[in-house]
């Protein structure tokens, strides 16, 4: 018998939800459903599930229950009436523009948001007739500036990648909506955990599942998440036609990963507020990007609209470009990667790195600093990871002679 979850806490939730028993073994953890096509009892019942009147499943790409239990996980702790799984964060991100874009409409985007992402809808977008237009989100009324007649999508970062600026979600939903747009709103470096856009206004939520909710560097995957229409539309003929679909495997470990969401968020959060302070007292770092910190421009926001402020942040190491690069082949126990949300550190130099795609004048006009480093911060003993930033940072200092 399914328990009625809505009022069970964010852990109970992310072990129990879309963790049901195999009905026919009995087995604690459900079998893993690795398989393209599945046999149907008779032509009657294949019509009645061809034409979605009866649940079951067809064909791989048309659902399978492995799949279905990731996105049942994930729109629990959302909140939200459904959600569907990508093969990618990117997957999940185009399909949901495309099903909700076409020739003849606007966008409106943040002008600093993950590179993939930025690519996109600067360069792809526009070939296929859609207007687009970047703005600073942090600023709300620059977004009702941009808003046209046409408008039909706004999207978000918050917090963004990889300079950590916080949008607020409430505002810019009014606005979108007052204009007759969705929201949608990637929250992949706050997880649900943190931060529930949907239950502040938006329409659609995005998460690269790749990082904080897998957490363990093993897995690429993408989550949609909103209303039960809003995932029709998306799924039937978007993602089916496109094909942007996860694996059974992944989804599992997927689902396997978000049992321990909430318990990883909150060592993650502890590490990276006792790093942020530690760098920001740091003589070779000329500032710190991180909501936690009361400098940050908008960290009451933050505090508002989150339960926490994360495990990510960026800071400008004094030197510019070339000390950047040497801090990070001068790390010995965090990891040199461009992907972030592991249980383990990673670090990487954004300007040369994740947003190499930007030219220098594009960074600078959004406070990528040439010599911006960014930190997943792991949950890995705290001063054991300030101990390796401060030798990085002091051998940068020696061999630049800063």
């Amino acid at each position: 018998m399914k328990m009625d979850r809505k009022n069970l806490s964010f852990n109970t939730r992310a072990i129990h939800a879309g963790s049901e028993h195999c009905p026919t073994t009995g087995a604690h953890v459900a079998p893993v459903y690795r398989t393209s096509t599945f046999v149907i009892e008779n032509v009657e019942r294949a019509i009645r599930i061809g034409y979605g009147e009866e649940k079951g499943y067809a064909y791989g790409r048309f659902g399978n229950p492995t799949v279905d239990a990731l996105q049942e996980k994930v729109a629990a702790l959302e909140g939200a009436e459904a959600a569907l799984a990508a093969a990618s964060g990117m997957a999940a991100i185009t399909t949901a523009l495309m099903a909700n874009l076409k020739a003849g409409d606007h966008l409106v985007v943040g002008d600093i948001i993950y590179g993939c992402t930025y690519g996109f809808v600067r360069d792809l977008l526009p070939t296929y007739g859609v207007e687009v237009t970047m703005v600073n989100t942090t600023e709300p009324e620059a977004i009702k500036a941009a808003m046209k007649p046409n408008t039909k999508v706004v999207y978000i970062e918050t917090p963004c990648n990889p300079v950590l600026r916080i949008t607020d979600i409430q505002a810019v939903a009014d606005i979108a909506h007052e204009g007759g747009a969705l929201l949608f709103v990637d929250s992949t470096y706050a997880t649900p955990y943190l931060q529930r856009p949907l239950e502040l206004g938006a329409d659609i939520v995005l998460h690269s599942a790749t990082k904080y909710l897998n957490g363990h560097g093993d897995v690429v995957g993408g989550m949609i998440v909103g209303s039960q229409e809003l995932m029709d539309k998306i799924r039937q003929p978007y993602l089916e036609w496109f094909g942007g679909i996860i694996s059974p495997m992944d989804a599992s470990e997927i689902s396997k990963g978000i049992k321990t969401l909430g318990p990883r968020m909150e060592i993650h959060c502890a590490n990276a507020r006792k790093i942020a302070e530690f760098l920001d007292a740091h003589d070779m770092v000329d500032e710190v990007l991180y909501p936690g910190l009361k400098s940050h421009a908008q960290h009451e926001l933050a505090k508002r609209q989150m339960k926490d402020f994360g495990g990510m942040m960026s800071f400008n190491v004094r030197g510019g470009f070339e000390a950047g690069k040497l801090l990070m082949n001068s790390v010995k126990l965090i990891s040199l990667a461009t992907s972030l949300g592991c249980v383990d550190s990673l670090i990487q130099h954004s300007p040369s790195m994740s947003h190499a795609a930007l030219s220098q004048e594009e960074r600078e006009a959004v406070g990528i600093a040439e010599g911006q480093v960014r930190i997943s911060v792991g949950i890995e003993n705290v001063d054991e990871l300030i101990a390796d930033l401060d030798q990085a940072l002091n051998h940068v200092k020696k061999e630049l002679n800063l």
